[in-house]
């Protein structure tokens, strides 16, 4: 099972992932990461269900704007949303989530996958396929053809109380 922990070290909040059975067990190897020593407080540790759809030919900069509009949706309304969009990395993300869901049911066991939230939706650079266009007398002008990274993290839904905010 996968861990999202958020902590704080020196005033600045960030998170990582940790691959453990149970969370006691994500505890155990948070406290060996960060000793008391260090002055990293660890603010939060919750389950979460990733797939990676690695070395897509597309560039990460036409799918982030669809990857940002699926982030915080339940996962049943981020597959409606990329269903009916026209670009490429609407397909990606499709299969991504799915894939994802799959995950979430099969390798951990969650009873019911249609209650958890796009967490975080990216798309990352990857490598780039380098090619030549052939000019005039013999040289060539060098192309990158770009690859792209499109990584679903879901969670489950959070409860919030009547009238907080």
């Amino acid at each position: 099972m996968t861990f999202l922990y958020q902590f704080n070290k020196n005033g600045t909040k960030a998170e990582g992932y940790l691959k453990a059975v149970d969370e006691s067990e994500a505890k155990a190897k948070l406290e060996a990461k960060f000793p008391k020593a260090t002055k990293t407080k660890i603010l939060g540790l919750e389950p979460v269900y990733v797939a990676i759809t690695r070395n897509t030919r597309m560039s990460a900069f036409k799918g982030r704007p669809l990857a940002g509009a699926c982030q915080g949706l339940k996962a049943s309304d981020a597959l409606k949303i990329v269903e009916f969009s026209p670009k490429k990395a609407a397909g990606i993300i499709k299969k991504t989530i799915l894939s994802a869901l799959a995950n979430a049911a099969n390798n951990d066991g969650v009873a019911d996958a249609s209650g958890l939230t796009v967490r975080m939706c990216v798309f990352e650079e990857s490598v780039r396929m380098r090619r030549y266009w052939p000019t005039a007398r013999g040289s060539a002008h060098p192309i990158a053809r770009r690859l792209c990274h499109c990584r679903v993290v879901l969670a489950e839904t959070k409860k919030t109380k009547k009238g907080a905010k």
